[in-house]
């Protein structure tokens, strides 16, 4: 990769591409190279340019984004940013694109001025990002888990508690899928915009054997069920212990993030012996504190290892610090889960 991260505009609405190259153009560490209306045109400009990264607009006429997101994971992979509009339609074909491969999902700039800003300072860090990240071809992303036959009999009761950020989604797809239908209750913080979250929780419950529900205030956890956490104003905690309630409540970002994967795993750390916190592929630090709060408490800890993480961010800060008890590859996380969780 070059010292700049050179960067391909993919939309076809012609004042978005022109919007997006003056906000990426304004950081001295991106060069646009390219912008392109449709995908017909970045395949050839990829092949011209060889960008660094791509930003892909999620609906365009023509070969969609998530068809051409499909053909460049398999034929030519690459560091790709979904830019969405915060619609229902947008945050599906959003989280296919992430389970598709793509490193990351953002918000097109829109709204008043601040919000505007915030939009671009978010842009342009994902897109530095991406250009870090570990990019697999597509054949080699759907994870060994699926063939795992975990074994559900014989589990005690136990809380597992998962945060995720960069690459989570497809990571939490490959995971969630391989555990049994009645497994542990398992609660979930991925960094995810507030318009996401309930359309990852539905195409989740389609995938796996569990189910999966987006958290409300106030919902008893039980066996067979994963809580993912909203996106938006509230961190996600677990109140009453092994048998107790999901709590979502207001509070500002911790370590960036609201919801917090640090707050979920404090919330988690007193029930002990009797918990599991699991830290996967994200960029940054959150989670790390809240992760040795855990294994201090006496729970198992793991992560996910360098080789099978997108961004080896947030595993890499846990394990640095000393919270993760074992480092393991995405494939192998399943099966060490449910190991923690038998009798």
């Amino acid at each position: 990769m070059s010292e700049r991260v050179r960067t391909l505009i993919v939309d076809d609405s012609a004042s978005m591409r022109a919007a997006l190259n003056r906000i990426l153009s304004a950081d001295p560490a991106i060069e646009v190279v390219g912008l392109a209306p449709e995908p017909h045109a970045a395949r050839a400009m990829i092949k011209e340019l060889s960008p660094d990264v791509i930003t892909l607009d999620v609906e365009m006429p023509g070969m969609d984004g998530l068809s051409f997101l499909e053909k460049i994971m398999r034929l030519r992979p690459m560091p790709v940013v979904m830019c969405s509009t915060l619609t229902a339609r947008g945050a599906e074909v959003t989280i296919e694109a992430l389970r598709l491969g793509a490193v990351d999902c953002v918000a097109k700039p829109s709204g008043n001025p601040l919000e505007i800003v915030r939009d671009a300072e978010l842009l342009c860090a994902t897109v530095k990002a991406a250009a870090r990240s570990a990019v697999r071809p597509l054949a080699r992303q759907a994870s060994a888990a699926r063939d795992i036959r975990p074994a559900g009999a014989g589990t005690r009761e136990m809380v597992i508690a998962i945060g995720a950020s960069t690459g989570g989604v497809e990571a939490l797809f490959a995971l969630l899928a391989a555990l049994p239908e009645d497994c542990p209750p398992v609660l979930v913080v991925q960094h995810m915009p507030a318009a996401f979250t309930g359309s990852f929780a539905a195409r989740l419950d389609r995938e796996c054997r569990a189910k999966v529900v987006e958290a409300v205030d106030g919902q008893p956890i039980g066996r067979g069920t994963v809580y993912i956490a909203p996106g938006g104003e509230q961190h996600m905690e677990l109140a009453g212990g092994i048998a107790g309630r999901i709590k979502l409540r207001r509070g500002d970002p911790i370590t960036g993030h609201r919801p917090s994967v640090d707050m979920l795993f404090r919330s988690v750390a007193p029930l002990g012996k009797a918990a599991v916190g699991v830290i996967l592929t994200g960029m940054g630090t959150d989670g790390a504190e809240g992760m040795l709060a855990m294994r201090e408490a006496g729970a198992r800890t793991l992560g996910q290892s360098r080789e099978s993480c997108v961004v080896y961010g947030m595993p890499r800060a846990a394990f640095e610090l000393g919270a993760v008890e074992k480092e393991l590859s995405l494939s192998a996380m399943p099966e060490a889960i449910l190991a923690a969780c038998r009798k």
